[in-house]
């Protein structure tokens, strides 16, 4: 049980989790603003408004940076896995889902005449444009800075 203690009192871990998760909300209420209706499955889903994958590593990083230095190695090793999470979502998960969405105009106009044939739709909306990686990162360093313990 002290294992959970401890993880629980990891103010990194919980400020970037707090990160990530206000994401998430944030999405659901920049969804209900925009189509006037509640949508709970952009809290699960990938892509989106603001990143939360670009939220989370930018609170961990900062954390990190907050808590060990600017200049720990830890602080580097988590601002290199950030920039190639953020790197990721804007680029290689935002290609696949252009992909996705190609595909998925392929396979209707070819199985408009034998619908039995019709395979599940891919989905679409896996990446993020730079804008939601930019607003996501910038959302987890205000969460971390806002969370920062008094030292």
């Amino acid at each position: 049980m002290d294992s959970i203690s401890e993880i629980l009192n990891n103010h990194v871990l919980i400020v970037a989790l707090i990160a990530c998760l206000t994401a998430q909300v944030l999405k659901a209420f920049i969804e209900l603003v925009r189509h006037r209706k509640l949508n709970l499955r952009v809290m699960v889903g990938t892509g989106g408004m603001p990143s939360a994958h670009s939220a989370l590593v930018t609170a961990l990083a900062c954390g990190v940076g907050q808590t060990l230095g600017w200049s720990s190695p830890l602080f580097a090793a988590t601002s290199v896995f950030s920039i190639i999470v953020m790197y990721d979502a804007a680029g290689v998960r935002q290609a696949a889902g252009m992909q996705a969405k190609v595909l998925n105009q392929i396979i209707d106009e070819l199985f408009q005449e034998k619908p039995e044939l019709r395979e599940d739709r891919l989905k679409e909306l896996l990446g993020h444009t730079p804008f939601q990686v930019i607003a996501g990162s910038i959302l987890g360093v205000m969460i971390s800075y806002l969370a920062a313990p008094a030292y």
